[in-house]
């Protein structure tokens, strides 16, 4: 069901202003803005939208006064959906150049920029960073769908593949983890030196997304992102591992298992000789994530325990401290980001934040909309939609200082004595 919800809110004439901004405004969390204006096109019932950026974000958001459908059949049963995106969907042909980035701790990640790009785009055009879930890269499919969609915008993509995923290299003793913002932070800073006169955006999915969100909290009013996407986020780590082994989910749970020791098995000399509290045995042959974080992440990054490393490396605990843009999207049958795991109330006390729950879609699947089956998910248009409100909101900004500015310009010409 749509919500609207209302709190102690500021003057409408400050509404009005702020929504003429188009949102690229950062506000503070702490601020109460919770008035859906009537000017906002009411959301269809099949969808839940909730959260203090309605009034901000809503009115940009047009193919959400349709009724979410879901594809028949495979939409009906949350794991059928999230299978048959993951083995059927189909995978754009993109050609990629890959750079290797050296991090400060001298591991590295590995950036893929759509070849061409350099010579075709202005250095202004808005630059989009995409996450990958878990063990995931810029050749899923769910990646390389957002990718078209975002170039065939004029916008410039590149894909963050954390260590060890998508082929990066990994060149030390640890993997990225979902506490680790130091590789983040380091894209973002080399990205932005790289094109300084482009806004950046951000886009990530499940673990890519609580990275993701984790960052613009660590970062609040000094982020330099101006506009982020998350996609079924698990948002709360130990709610996710307590769902994680709870019937067809354990399947799930194995698969993603299976890669992560794919992934660690071919870098195993690194690890050959790590004492202390890293039971390496028991993450060269994990049978559950959280085998495998016990054995090897909790420990690459200080935590006493997986529990505490769960609770601790959770982005609900974030969304109160986001000062950009953000925009959250859930599937309320997600099996992996389960719906009871939302921190809908921050959400909703946050007027940086959006919130739009999915009746269906599984996980990473949201196979609905004029694309479905086999085509791009439901998600992609409503996440370009939410995007490039924001950057046209930055454009007329930059529109209006250079307006402003010629006229103090003129007026000093006027009243020049010679």
């Amino acid at each position: 069901m749509a919500r609207a919800y209302l709190g102690n809110s500021p003057p409408l004439s400050y509404l009005r202003h702020v929504s003429h901004l188009h949102s690229y405004t950062r506000l503070p969390a702490c601020f109460p803005l919770h008035v859906t204006s009537s000017a906002a096109p009411m959301a269809h019932p099949s969808l839940e939208i909730l959260g203090g950026g309605c009034d901000l974000f809503l009115p940009a958001l047009t193919t959400l006064t349709r009724p979410y459908d879901a594809y028949p059949i495979i939409g009906s049963n949350r794991h059928v959906e999230t299978i048959f995106a993951s083995f059927y969907r189909s995978t754009p042909d993109v050609r990629l150049r890959r750079e290797c980035l050296r991090t400060a701790d001298d591991g590295a990640v590995a950036l893929d920029w759509v070849s061409g790009d350099d010579r075709l785009l202005p250095p202004d055009s808005p630059l989009l960073i995409l996450l990958p879930g878990l063990t995931g890269g810029s050749d899923d499919s769910y990646v390389k769908h957002m990718l078209v969609r975002a170039k065939s915008k004029g916008w410039r993509v590149v894909v963050f593949n954390s260590r060890g995923c998508g082929g990066s290299p990994v060149t030390t003793p640890q993997f990225y983890s979902a506490s680790f913002l130091g590789d983040m932070c380091e894209v973002v800073a080399h990205v932005g030196t790289r094109y300084p006169k482009a806004n950046m955006y951000a886009a990530g999915w499940s673990l890519g997304a609580n990275i993701l969100v984790r960052y613009l909290g660590q970062e609040s009013n000094a982020c330099r992102l101006s506009g982020a996407v998350s996609l079924c986020n698990p948002f709360n780590l130990v709610i996710a591992d307590e769902d994680f082994h709870k019937g067809f989910n354990n399947v799930y749970d194995k698969a993603l298992a299976s890669s992560l020791c794919k992934i660690f098995k071919k870098h195993a000399l690194l690890f050959e000789d790590m004492g202390g509290e890293y039971n390496i045995p028991l993450a060269a042959n994990a049978k559950t994530v959280r085998e495998f974080d016990d054995g090897l992440t909790r420990v690459s990054f200080g935590f006493k325990s997986v529990d505490d490393y769960y609770s601790n490396s959770s982005s609900s605990n974030s969304i109160k401290d986001v000062c950009t843009p953000l925009l959250c999207i859930q599937a309320e049958n997600d099996p992996i980001a389960p719906n009871r795991g939302i921190p809908r109330e921050d959400i909703k006390d946050n007027p940086n934040c959006l919130l739009i729950v999915t009746p269906k879609g599984g996980h990473l699947g949201w196979v609905a909309g004029a694309e479905a089956p086999f085509g791009a998910p439901w998600t992609d248009p409503v996440v370009m939609d939410f995007l490039e409100h924001l950057q046209r909101g930055k454009f007329e900004a930059f529109s209006s200082s250079n307006l402003e500015g010629a006229h103090r310009s003129s007026e000093g010409l006027h009243s020049l004595e010679v």
